[in-house]
């Protein structure tokens, strides 16, 4: 029997869309140059132009033909896929197989996004928006299913055709399906997995495909010949709690097309925070600080960005096994300082210096949107009151971040309270912030 119509679930009756814009930044940067359509295009965090430095924050899908990808560093990126202005002056370089380089320019990306937002909350009634590139909808009161494959269409063609970037849409009777549907056609896709047909569509899908499995855990899994969705589905789940704890027993749910969630508008966040697997654990320092840097920037642009003044920083490291090791430093009041939230990540890590590490994360709380005057820190050493917390329980945190979103833009790796009443499983299979993830993957800066 389907979840959809099993006791307890969200009911055949829900329907879902999950929206998920394609290459979001390099989409918009096309849009603004549209010389650059078709072009191999990288668009960098913490890069500027000419320089070497910075991250891969995404790729357009003609640059990641040349193995660039998310939370790769510019100077790699620019060995796989030289720049056009470099290959015309070096005849060492083929300018055919060159591309061009753009930074991040958050502020032009928000335009953007805030004019899909708005086709979104015209198209429907409930709207969760999860990161400046993904949202849910629920259109339960708007279609049916035998209409919402044409309001589906009629929502891409209105989002390219007003706004000048492609969207992908999943539609399904679950927030998982239809997150895991608007990801198998991209890009520019469209697949709608009616009622009593959840199960056969996730059966022979890639068990990374599903909705919280990130690399890791998939190494895992196959370590158990657990390969496919249908294998998950039908494992043992005393056998992946024992493995994996709560987790296990989830990420198998949405194997099964099992979902109680609904969608639901976000209020205010508690906390903000980015965080980033490595392919690899590794105990290089200037790896981990290098990853750190960035995604303590993406937080602290993030938190300026929604008027947010934070007075607690704090770090998360996952070392081998899945042990979860939290940080935290408390100061005297509210601040708004990126410079602060680079310094007390970078020294809270410290602590972590020889370890083995798979997965990083930085984190703002204790959140003030008020429009009062930001504590005094004169006097502030960088001591503060320190939080510590281990744990030798599985990550719940979703690696997905696979710190990437599907499609190789970073931007939704969280830890903390869950952005998306549990979506953020994909970056953090444990109660994750505000849902998003910045490189060294690409992070996805803002919400939606």
């Amino acid at each position: 029997m389907d979840a959809a119509r099993l006791p307890g679930t969200s009911g055949p009756e829900q329907i879902v869309a999950h929206v998920d814009m394609d290459c979001f930044y390099a989409a918009c940067e096309q849009r603004r140059e549209p010389a650059l359509r078709g072009e191999p295009l990288v668009v960098g965090m913490g890069y500027e132009n000419g320089a070497t430095h910075g991250a891969v924050a995404t790729a357009s899908y003609e640059a990641r033909a040349y193995g660039v990808e998310s939370a790769m560093a510019i100077s790699e990126a620019l060995e796989r896929l030289p720049r056009k202005v470099d290959a015309v002056d070096d005849p060492a370089l083929d300018v055919e197989d060159a591309g061009f380089y753009r930074p991040v320019e958050m502020d032009f990306y928000e335009s953007v996004a805030a004019d899909v937002r708005d086709i979104l909350h015209a198209e429907a009634a409930v709207v969760r928006e999860v990161s400046i590139d993904e949202a849910y909808l629920d259109v339960t009161e708007q279609v049916s299913w035998e209409t919402v494959e044409s309001w589906a269409q009629d929502l891409k063609d209105t989002i390219e055709s007003e706004v000048g970037v492609a969207a992908s849409v999943g539609v399904a009777p679950t927030m998982s399906a239809a997150k895991v549907a608007s990801d198998r056609d991209k890009p520019d896709g469209l697949i709608v997995v009616e009622p009593g047909a959840v199960r056969e569509f996730f059966d022979d899908l890639p068990v990374e495909d599903v909705h919280g499995v990130g690399p890791v855990t998939a190494r895992e899994l196959a370590s158990l010949d657990i390969e496919t969705a249908g294998d998950l589905a039908a494992a043992d789940p005393e056998l992946l709690a024992e493995r994996f704890g709560e987790r296990g027993r989830e990420i198998r749910r949405y194997a099964r097309g099992e979902d109680e969630r609904s969608v639901t508008p976000k209020g205010d966040p508690k906390s903000l925070s980015r965080e980033s697997a490595f392919t690899e654990a590794t105990a290089e320092m200037e790896a981990k600080c290098r990853q750190v840097r960035t995604l303590a920037d993406a937080v602290a642009d993030r938190a300026q960005r929604k008027g947010a003044r934070y007075q607690t920083i704090g770090i998360k490291v996952v070392t081998p096994p899945f042990d979860v090791n939290t940080r935290a430093r408390s100061l005297p009041g509210p601040v708004e300082e990126p410079d602060l939230v680079r310094r007390v990540a970078l020294d809270l890590l410290g602590e972590f210096d020889d370890d083995p590490v798979r997965k990083v994360g930085v984190r703002v709380s204790n959140l003030d949107f008020s429009a009062g005057e930001q504590a005094n820190l004169d006097g502030f050493g960088g001591s503060g009151t320190e939080e510590t917390s281990d744990s030798s329980v599985t990550d719940n945190s979703s690696e997905t971040a696979k710190e990437q979103d599907e499609e190789g833009q970073v931007g939704l790796g969280t830890f903390g309270e869950s952005e998306a009443a549990g979506d953020t499983m994909d970056e953090d299979g444990g109660p994750a912030d505000t849902h998003i993830s910045l490189p060294p993957g690409q992070t996805t800066l803002a919400d939606f």
